[in-house]
């Protein structure tokens, strides 16, 4: 006996309200895109999202930057940032993960838990300390206090995240690799990290997300233009009186800055679904 769930007036009307939703939730990026092709004059005049006057002027204007700093450069900036964030978390937050995943140390509950606390941490707490520190280091003005942290393995929402996953892989590959004469390194190296693959490369996805998007750390420690990153210099559109000099070339460098985390994202999501939906055991 079908029950209400299964009759198919209410499969489509639970598809009706998922498309409606998600139309209402992509509009504004679709309405960012169509107005990035309108004058500046028509932005908000003409509220269609097929411009009635098709131009290319906002993208050349804006890719001129700021304090005669182009947004390639704001690219490059936020592409090298984000290579660097990303290999670091993968290699310190692995390594921190195996730790607490296979090996046996003194104190490694107590650590784990003190770990996992920081997970609750609002981070408007340590934002004060973190500043005052890295400014007597004379790091203000650079990238090291957002790359130094990721060094350290900081981010334990990731080394949660890749100890649930190696706590899934079967025991007995460790064994049956010591026999083979592997020590502590080589079963990292050469069982942990290939199987741990999906983990792994979810870490990576929302590393390079989380930077690239990241606006208020970039922000606060970036003070020189030529240092801008793609997030911080879109700031630069806003005058000081809080309002928007330049629509167009705002809109049409939001456009750009989503492209490469909307490839990113849309070329590993099989293996995001994967690293977030399995333990790690292998069937």
């Amino acid at each position: 006996m079908k029950t209400g769930t299964d009759r198919p007036v209410f499969k489509v009307f639970t598809h009706i309200f998922i498309i409606v939703l998600g139309v209402g939730m992509l509009y504004p990026i679709i309405w960012m895109i169509a107005s990035s092709f309108k004058p500046n004059n028509m932005i908000f005049s003409d509220t269609s999202l097929i411009p009635k006057a098709f131009t290319l002027e906002n993208y050349v204007n804006g890719w001129k930057g700021y304090a005669g700093t182009s947004f390639g450069t704001f690219f490059a900036n936020s592409l090298i940032l984000c290579i660097v964030a990303v290999a670091a978390n993968l290699i310190t937050c692995s390594m921190a993960a195996y730790a607490f995943g296979r090996l046996k140390f003194d104190g490694k509950n107590l650590w784990f838990a003190i770990m996992m606390i920081t997970l609750m941490l609002p981070g408007h707490v340590t934002l004060v300390p973190q500043y005052i520190l890295f400014n007597t280091f004379g790091w203000v003005g650079t990238y090291l206090p957002i790359i130094v942290p990721k060094l350290l393995a900081t981010d334990a929402f990731f080394v949660f995240l890749l100890v649930q996953f190696i706590r899934g892989l079967p025991k007995d590959l460790d064994e049956a690799a010591v026999i083979d004469g592997c020590g502590k390194a080589g079963i990292y190296l050469r069982i942990v990290v290939p199987l741990a693959a999906p983990a792994l490369i979810t870490t990576a996805l929302f590393t390079f997300l989380w930077t690239w998007d990241d606006f208020f750390n970039h922000l606060l420690y970036l003070t020189n233009p030529k240092t801008f990153t793609v997030s911080r210099a879109l700031r630069t559109f806003v005058g000081d009186a809080g309002a928007v000099s330049n629509w167009g070339g705002a809109l049409a460098m939001a456009t750009l800055s989503i492209i490469p985390c909307f490839a990113l994202f849309f070329s590993l999501q099989k293996y995001f679904v994967q690293g977030i939906a399995t333990s790690g055991s292998k069937g």
